[in-house]
C-alpha cells in the first residue's frame, strides 16, 4: 500500500507540535533580515572602497614629506624647493616629481570655503585644495572634461607671510562645478571667490576636472569637491613632494630617493614616506574591516541555522520512529518518508521567509532613518530567500535520510 503524503495532513501535524516548527521558523526570519541587510551593507562599503580617485595608476605613486629644515628667506625656500625636485628627478626610475600641499586619500590636507560673491555671509561649499608648484595632470592622470590646464605663466610664487597675492586661476572637479553652479553645461571662465567679504580671493576658472578625490576621500559627491591651484608656497613647516614612478618600480625609487635626499642636505632631514597603496589602505581600512565582519556575521547565521534545522529535524526523527515504522509497514517507501521531512521542512522555511521579508524590509527602514543608506533593493530579498529554501533543503537531508532508512521492525519494537 502506497502512502500519499500531501500538505495538508503535513500542515496539520506542525499545528499538533508547533514549538519547535515556530522556533525555526523565527531563526530563519531574524537570519534572513540580518542577512539581506548585512549584504547589501557590505555592497555599498565595497563599492566605496573601490571608487576611483581620479589618479591613474595609483600603485606607482608615493609621497614624501620633508621638515626639519630652518625657514630662510622666501628666495632661498624657493630655491631649496626647486633643488629637492631636482634631486628627486634625478633618481633613476622617477618619472615625474611635483611640490604639493597635499595628496588625495592621505586624510592630511586642508579644506577651505569658496563662494559666488564676496557679499555672501557664508561660503557655498568647503573645498579641498590642492596647492601644486607645476601641472599634476601628467603626474597624476588626471583628465579634463572641459576648459585646459594651467601654462607655465600662470603659477606664482608666494611668500605666505608676507604677500596677499593670490593665484588669478583655478582648475575645479566636476562635482565641485555640480555644487557651485548646478544645472549649467560650462562653468569655464566663471569667477570664484576663496572667502567671503571684502577679503576674499577671485580667481577665474580655466578647467573642470573629471575626477580628483579630496584628502579625505569622504562618501558620496563632497569626496570629490576639489580644487587645484598654481602656487608654489615658502614658509610652510615642511615640503611635501608627489613622485611617480616607473611601474613596478616604485618600493626601490622609493628608497633610492630617501637617501639621495639625505645625502644632498648639509643637516639631517626628517624624511616620511608613503606610497598611495598605503593612503588607500588606511583610508579604507574601516570600511574593509565592517565588510569583513558582516561577512563573518552572515556565515555564522547560515552555519546557526543550518544547525538548528538539522537540530529540530533530528530530534523529530527520534519522537517519530514509531510513527514512521508503522507507516513503513503500511507500504510508504524510503522516498515518500524523505519527501515527507523536505516538504515539511519547506513549509516551516517558506514561513520563516515571508516574516524574514517582512522583517529585513522594517530592518533596512530603521538603517534607511539612522543611517541615511538607501532603500534595499528587492534583489537582495529574493536572493536571501533563495539561499535560505536552499539551505532548509541541504540541512534537512541528513535527518530525512536516517528517517527513511528506519525499519519498520526495528521502529515499532517494544522499548
Amino acid at each position: 500500500m502506497k502512502l500519499n503524503f500531501e500538505i495538508r495532513p503535513i500542515f496539520s501535524a506542525l499545528l499538533r507540535s508547533k514549538t519547535g516548527a515556530i522556533l525555526v521558523a523565527l531563526q530563519v526570519a531574524i537570519s534572513l533580515a540580518i542577512l539581506a541587510n548585512a549584504v547589501y551593507i557590505v555592497q555599498l562599503r565595497m563599492e566605496v572602497v573601490s571608487r576611483p580617485s581620479g589618479v591613474a595608476e595609483e600603485n606607482d605613486l608615493f609621497s614624501i614629506n620633508v621638515s626639519n629644515r630652518k625657514l630662510a628667506e622666501h628666495a632661498e625656500q624657493i630655491a631649496t624647493q626647486k633643488h629637492d625636485e631636482a634631486i628627486i628627478r634625478g633618481v633613476s626610475g622617477v618619472q615625474d616629481v611635483t611640490r604639493v600641499s597635499q595628496t588625495p586619500l592621505s586624510w592630511s590636507g586642508s579644506s577651505t570655503g569658496v563662494s559666488l560673491d564676496r557679499k555672501q555671509a557664508a561660503s557655498s561649499s568647503s573645498v579641498s585644495m590642492y596647492v601644486v608648484s607645476q601641472s599634476v595632470m601628467k603626474l597624476w592622470g588626471l583628465k579634463l572634461t572641459d576648459g585646459r590646464d594651467f601654462n607655465q605663466g600662470e603659477f606664482r610664487e608666494i611668500d605666505a607671510n608676507t604677500s596677499k597675492d593670490f593665484p588669478d586661476v583655478v582648475i575645479i572637479t566636476k562635482a565641485t562645478a555640480e555644487k557651485l553652479f548646478p544645472g549649467q553645461a560650462s562653468v569655464v571662465g566663471k569667477n570664484i571667490y576663496f572667502g567671503t567679504g571684502d577679503d576674499a580671493k577671485e580667481t577665474r576658472i580655466i578647467g573642470v576636472l573629471d575626477r580628483l578625490q579630496t584628502h579625505g576621500a569622504q562618501i558620496g559627491a563632497k569626496g570629490e569637491i576639489s580644487v587645484v591651484l598654481p602656487t608654489r608656497m615658502s614658509n610652510d613647516p615642511y615640503s611635501k613632494y608627489s613622485v611617480r614612478a616607473e611601474p613596478g618600480q616604485r618600493d626601490r625609487v622609493m628608497k633610492d630617493v630617501e637617501v639621495a635626499l639625505r645625502k644632498a642636505s648639509a643637516t639631517p632631514l626628517i624624511i616620511n614616506l608613503r606610497s598611495m597603496e598605503n593612503d588607500r589602505t588606511r583610508r579604507y581600512r574601516a570600511d574593509n574591516g565592517l565588510a569583513w565582519m558582516l561577512i563573518a556575521v552572515c556565515v555564522l547565521l547560515l552555519l546557526v541555522t543550518a544547525s538548528g534545522i538539522v537540530g529540530i529535524s533530528s530530534l523529530w526523527v527520534t519522537q517519530r520512529r514509531k510513527h514512521i515504522g508503522v507507516r513503513r509497514a503500511l507500504g510508504a517507501r524510503r522516498i515518500d518518508v524523505l519527501r515527507y521531512f523536505i516538504t515539511e521542512n519547506f513549509m516551516i522555511t517558506s514561513f520563516g521567509i515571508a516574516c524574514g521579508v517582512a522583517l529585513a524590509i522594517g530592518l533596512n527602514q530603521l538603517l534607511v532613518s539612522k543611517l541615511e543608506l538607501t532603500k534595499l533593493p528587492v534583489a537582495y530579498l529574493l536572493g536571501a530567500s533563495v539561499i535560505f529554501w536552499i539551505l532548509g533543503i541541504i540541512a534537512v537531508v541528513g535527518p530525512a535520510a536516517r528517517a527513511a532508512s528506519i525499519s519498520p521492525a526495528t521502529a515499532t519494537r517494544s522499548t
